[in-house]
């Protein structure tokens, strides 16, 4: 059983598929490919067409051009029909559990599943949307939301914009909104790549620099091991968006972190007071894994596993998990070899995906 019909869940079932293991992937939204939909318009990859394709289906369009969201949806929804994969979409699961005979008990909204094995697929970095305890205490009149819930500009109140969060994603929508209103971003420097994003010199190191987020950045590095909670627990750095781009387009930038509120607005640990009609919360989201009712999480909320493989429980994997293996993991360019190497795990299994249904 798959829970979660993304790029990691259609990757292991074609994995598995070519191994000759059963399995059935469970997607509760109503199409594949609904997760990406439903981000901000103006997204794009931060990898070229050409590292973005599954296997056995190559991206389509210009092999270096930098496909939106909507084009990755209607990617994943084709390479599902391409290969007939299994996906029941619509159907939430609730529960994982153990049965009596040590096989998994998967409940739904829809009715229960008894199988050998389940591969949680359900996103990078989770599915929940972290927002700081101190939104809860900002004026009524302040529009709030979280990046999630963002997809344009047209959504917010005319006026000043705070965006929390300098990940790539806060970056992203301040520059955006710059464009139309004043936009202050607030959040510590996170670091930025060390050429432009696109040009075409990045574009001929791109070789190199998959090889080193495949293989050499890594959980079996020592370069590797020092990204993992930096990655997993703050985000990655600037991307397409940097800090020049971010002055030319007049985005006030302030590194500090928001701690509280005073007299309804925000304020950060410098002592400064923002003004601001809505805030975007580009803070993250949080692993989520309260409905896998066994012994498999560490104290942060993060499985503990080793490529996928759950310490504790055997039977149990994830995939699509940011730094599952490699810098790549968490990335379309990546996602391939773990799941190649979870099916090796799975079908090498007595009780394996076989025994779904």
């Amino acid at each position: 059983m798959i829970v979660g019909g993304g790029q990691a869940g259609l990757a292991t079932a074609r994995a598995l598929i070519d191994r000759g293991v059963s399995c059935v992937v469970l997607e509760h939204h109503p199409r594949v490919g609904d997760t990406w939909r439903q981000r901000y318009d103006s997204l794009r990859l931060f990898t070229p067409a050409r590292y973005d394709g599954l296997p056995g289906l190559r991206f389509p369009g210009p092999p270096g051009a930098y496909p939106g969201k909507d084009e990755v949806a209607d990617y994943l929804e084709a390479y599902a029909a391409r290969f007939d994969l299994p996906v029941r979409t619509g159907v939430l699961v609730t529960r994982v559990a153990r049965d009596p005979e040590g096989c998994f008990d998967v409940a739904t909204d829809v009715g229960s599943y008894r199988c050998g094995a389940v591969v949680v697929a359900t996103g990078t970095y989770g599915s929940s949307p972290h927002v700081p305890a101190a939104a809860g205490r900002l004026d009524p009149s302040i529009q709030q939301l979280h990046s999630s819930e963002y997809r344009r500009p047209s959504q917010l109140l005319d006026g000043p914009v705070l965006v929390v969060g300098a990940s790539h994603s806060g970056c992203d929508i301040a520059y955006e909104l710059a464009a139309t209103r004043t936009t202050t971003l607030v959040g510590p420097d996170r670091g930025q790549v060390p050429v432009r994003w696109g040009s075409r010199p990045l574009l001929l190191a791109w070789p190199l620099a998959m090889a080193t987020g495949r293989h050499i950045l890594t959980r079996a590095t020592p370069a590797g091991r020092l990204l993992v909670p930096h990655i997993r627990q703050r985000g990655g750095p600037m991307l397409r968006v940097r800090r020049a781009d971010l002055a030319e387009r007049g985005v006030v930038r302030n590194t500090a972190r928001v701690v509280g509120t005073r007299e309804g607005r925000p304020l950060v640990d410098d002592g400064t007071l923002i003004d601001a009609r809505t805030i975007v919360w580009a803070t993250g989201f949080e692993q989520h894994f309260g409905w896998i009712d066994l012994p498999v999480l560490d104290r942060r909320g993060w499985p503990r596993e080793w490529r996928g493989v759950a310490d504790d429980v055997d039977g149990l994997y994830f995939c699509g998990l940011a730094f599952q293996y490699s810098l790549a993991s968490g990335d379309l360019a990546g996602v391939a070899a773990d799941a190649r190497y979870l099916a090796r795990r799975i079908g090498a299994r007595a009780t394996a995906c076989a025994r779904c249904r």
